[in-house]
């Protein structure tokens, strides 16, 4: 497609862009489980806001733009002190795979200046993120993956004989997203410290609601800054923190660790140059928002948001249960969970051929493998149509018996 020859008309071109999104995901609707979370209309409205003040700013340089810099170090301060780090620091990031990033090139710096390591390893589990294994491409590492055990969670003593004096880094996640369990954070970094290793805790998914699930009473096992030996922890505003696409934070236990992250360059012709990420130029949007929703929610709305969140999602995981044929797999903690087909009745029935009955149904849930499952994030948005969602997903068991879909992709990506 060409550019116009002359500009178009403002309405014609929001009326392409309804056009466009006509077959998108319906999130709006609370009809997919991932990848958008809807906190609301007093979320929406502020985000929205917040968006349309900060649309051009560039957080490249926040000596010209010090706003930004004060909104980072706001963001980035109360979740330090939610996660109990007290000296910790950090710096916002566009997204998770960022954040993961930034943990994979902290740990080689750091490894190179203190260990003399200059090809290092990564050690973690199967279920770890995608974006680690993208992390030691681009930083020219190696990865040891090491299956998880039974339950799901980082198999210890296999952790344990994957680490070496190259080691690095080590993984943990609270909770893993494939099926929502979170890995034993304590034993982890002990082992990791035992190298002298970065730990690294990925908070992505759970980062903006295990706290609040434990201010509200609930038993969570030690993942964050209270852990001797883990050095940082991502966690995604723009998840369970509601906030617009674009807003991560990574933290970093102390300044001195931080410094790894930042690139400084002070032999260019225009000057001395640091950046703390990926990006050179960085929208001031997403992080205005995030600060924005953070600030319209605070500490009680986002004890709210998870109480009915949790909620939600154990009300969906009695649901599946009591459908003949479902389960869910391992013992999710939070608002993850991967349904599955239940022992014994995998001559008859195929998740994969429920999750296209439920497809055509209006639904939208992620495919996973080993074993093959639908997967769920639960959120606000999904509160007010789960019993649709369990009807819905009831008859799609109840049309699919005795067939089994062709396609067996698990694809999460974007590719053309």
């Amino acid at each position: 497609m060409s550019l116009p020859e002359r500009g178009r008309e403002h309405d014609e071109i929001i009326r392409q862009l309804e056009t466009l999104r006509v077959d998108d995901a319906k999130w709006r609707d609370g009809r997919t489980f991932g990848l958008v979370y809807d906190g609301g209309p007093e979320v929406h409205a502020i985000a929205e806001a917040a968006a349309s003040m900060y649309l051009h700013e560039n957080a490249l340089n926040t000596l010209a733009m010090p706003s930004l810099g004060e909104i980072q170090r706001q963001v980035v301060g109360s979740m330090a002190e939610l996660l109990h780090g007290d000296e910790a620091a950090g710096f916002m990031t566009s997204g998770g795979t960022e954040s993961i990033l930034m943990a994979v090139k902290s740990a080689r710096e750091r490894a190179r200046e203190q260990r003399g390591i200059d090809r290092g390893e990564i050690v973690l589990a199967d279920s770890a993120h995608a974006a680690f294994h993208k992390g030691a491409h681009y930083f020219g590492l190696d990865t040891i993956v090491v299956p998880v055990a039974a339950d799901y969670r980082c198999d210890i003593a296999a952790m344990a004989g994957a680490i070496t004096d190259r080691t690095v880094l080590v993984v943990g996640s609270a909770p893993q997203y494939p099926q929502g369990v979170i890995d034993p954070i304590e034993e982890l970094a002990a082992l990791a410290t035992a190298v002298d290793a970065n730990m690294h805790v990925d908070a992505c998914m759970g980062g903006f609601i295990l706290p609040f699930m434990e201010r509200l009473g609930e038993e969570i096992p030690l993942w964050d800054f209270r852990v001797p030996g883990v050095t940082t922890i991502s966690l995604d505003v723009h998840k369970l923190g509601y906030a617009p696409k674009g807003a991560s934070i990574i933290l970093h236990r102390s300044k001195n660790l931080r410094r790894y992250q930042t690139y400084t360059f002070d032999d260019w012709l225009g000057g001395f140059y640091a950046s703390p990420s990926m990006q050179g130029s960085r929208s001031g949007q997403p992080m205005a928002s995030a600060w924005a929703v953070m600030q319209r929610l605070g500490l009680d709305g986002y004890e709210r948001l998870t109480r009915t969140t949790i909620d939600t999602a154990r009300k969906i995981r009695e649901g599946v249960h009591a459908i003949d044929g479902l389960t869910i797999v391992g013992k999710p903690v939070a608002q993850l969970m991967a349904i599955t087909i239940a022992d014994g009745w995998h001559e008859r029935l195929d998740i994969f051929a429920v999750g296209d009955a439920l497809a055509e149904r209006g639904w939208y849930l992620d495919r996973q493998h080993r074993p093959d499952s639908l997967h769920a994030t639960i959120s606000n948005g999904n509160v007010p149509v789960a019993d649709q969602f369990l009807a819905d997903l009831a008859d799609s068991v109840a049309a699919t018996l005795g067939q089994a879909a062709n396609d067996r992709s698990t694809s999460y990506a974007t590719l053309e």
